[in-house]
């Protein structure tokens, strides 16, 4: 008779897959609550126990760690050294291992879980009997997913045996997910000792969706999600309430959009196109941010991605109604503003909760060929309190108001970024371009006549040279802020002095490449 163990902490599904096995002469070999489980279904087993010759001790921390387990997992049957062994020993083969492991993931999502509750939810023999199979696939199936029972299932029906490249492909999964259960555990504890650059880093994550195409339509690409998805603030949080499946560049927009409008508190919208913003407006209603935000850049707006900060309301969603757009997110969505939004059958529409925006994050992972860079998330705020008045021309209080505004905004701006700003939203903005004079120039001839006596200019990095500032002055911008630390600072004090408006230094530089 062939024999299974079977011990699940996971136990949906369980009672046919046994069921079967027995059908198909299989003897079960089972432990604590997987045993009880299967004998409330009437379903007969031999307990571990029985066939180790050795009692569960240790409040069951030691049960399945013995030869007679592991030998009938790891023994070769078509090595006859290994079958003589074996028989010498009185080891029983072991063809099946069905085994998911203590809910350590669960327990430490947990609210107020101790450490100690977490250590007693780190399986380790349940990972030895998995490893011990899959090494052995040639001749052991193993299965950790419970989406895989009716495959093998029905393999057995069909052939009274699970096929080699079946048992292969459960091989490879049951080291996945050993694997990603160990990173879960090594993360975990490298954080209660409050490790942050581990010299081995294990990342893992979960398959959420096979995209349809990545950046282009010859570009294969998938959606993973955090294996400990507690960030509430995250689009792989939001609730899709209407439209089309999301694409990769959609996604990557999003993520980038929702960054920025982590910065506001007032009603604020954002819209963002290829991973900058091209209008960000604030006001005392949401219409009035979406009528801001809209103005800054009318045309880029299009095919746009939204993120606001506040449940829209029938007024705002008749006004973006008549827009083409590719993502609207907000912490909800009324009744009236919903149906309205509704009637475009493509406009994705996601449902997100904007309490958690300003809960720690996590560390950001970028990928470069061959490797992985790893840094913390630019979520540093600023206080116009601690900058430094570098010129004769104070701002006043209304520039300063809107010097933090366009601040918080060209951080989320690709470099060389700038952006000028009035009134609280956005004029105009240049982004990505090889020099900063360039990115001045986009910026200012965005804002053309909208330029007034309150307009800002900020910039992600310090100038180089006096000829930003010079630019900016000519065209009207009467305030600017910047990190400051060239080596020719001094160039461009003297140059806002000339022309008599007033400059602030951050000290704090916000590239984003």
């Amino acid at each position: 008779m062939r024999r299974a163990i079977v011990s699940v902490s996971d136990k949906a599904n369980l009672v046919p897959f046994v069921k079967k096995l027995i059908e198909h002469q299989f003897e079960i070999v089972s432990t604590g609550g997987t045993q009880k489980f299967l004998a409330q279904a009437g379903i007969k087993t031999t307990p571990v126990e029985d066939v180790t010759g050795f009692p569960e001790i240790l409040d069951g921390r030691v049960k399945t760690l013995n030869p007679f387990i592991h030998g009938g997992l790891l023994g070769r049957r078509e090595l006859p050294e290994h079958e003589r062994i074996m028989k010498k020993l009185g080891i029983h083969p072991i063809d099946l291992v069905c085994v998911n492991l203590y809910p350590f993931k669960e327990t430490i999502m947990k609210s107020g879980v101790t450490l100690a509750e977490a250590i007693e939810n780190i399986d380790i023999g349940g990972p030895s009997m998995l490893r011990s199979a899959a090494k052995n696939y040639q001749d052991v199936t193993v299965v950790v997913d419970t989406a895989d029972y009716q495959l093998i299932m029905d393999q057995l029906d069909q052939n009274d045996q699970v096929e080699l490249t079946t048992r292969a492909k459960l091989a490879a999964k049951a080291f996945r997910h050993t694997a990603a259960y160990d990173a879960l555990i090594a993360g975990y504890l490298s954080k209660q000792v409050g490790i942050e650059a581990p010299e081995k880093l294990s990342l893992t994550y979960e398959l959420e969706e096979t995209m349809r195409y990545g950046e282009n339509s010859h570009q294969r690409a998938w959606l993973y999600k955090d294996a400990l998805p507690v960030k509430k603030y995250s689009l792989t949080n939001a609730k899709q309430l209407h439209g089309k499946q999301l694409s990769y560049n959609n996604i990557k927009d999003a993520d980038a959009a929702l960054r920025l409008a982590r910065e506001f508190v007032q009603p604020t919208v954002v819209a963002l196109k290829h991973m900058s913003p091209c209008g960000v407006g604030q006001g005392k209603t949401l219409e009035e941010a979406w009528d801001r935000a809209y103005a800054a850049d009318p045309i880029s707006i299009f095919g746009g991605v939204i993120v606001l900060n506040r449940p829209v309301d029938l007024a705002t969603a008749a006004k973006m109604h008549k827009l083409f757009l590719e993502i609207i997110i907000a912490p909800d969505f009324a009744k009236d503003a919903y149906q309205v939004l509704a009637k475009k059958k493509n406009v994705r529409l996601l449902q997100l909760d904007f309490t958690a925006k300003d809960e720690p994050t996590e560390k950001e992972v970028i990928s470069v060929m061959g490797g992985l860079l790893v840094q913390d998330q630019d979520v540093l705020a600023g206080d116009p309190a601690d900058w430094q008045i570098v010129t004769k021309k104070a701002p006043t209080k209304d520039q300063l108001a809107n010097l933090f505004f366009a601040w918080k905004t060209v951080k989320h701006t690709k470099s060389n970024a700038i952006v000028v700003a009035n009134s609280q939203r956005t004029l105009g903005i240049g982004a990505g371009q090889p020099n900063r004079i360039d990115s001045t120039k986009i910026a200012i001839k965005h804002a053309a006549d909208q330029i007034n006596d309150q307009t800002v200019m900020a910039s992600d990095a310090f100038f180089p040279m006096d000829d930003c500032v010079q630019y900016a002055a000519e065209h009207g911008v009467k305030a600017i802020v910047q990190p400051g630390g060239s080596i020719r600072d001094q160039d461009s004090i003297e140059m806002a002095n000339k022309y008599g408006i007033a400059m602030v230094m951050t000290g704090i530089r916000h590239f984003r490449h």
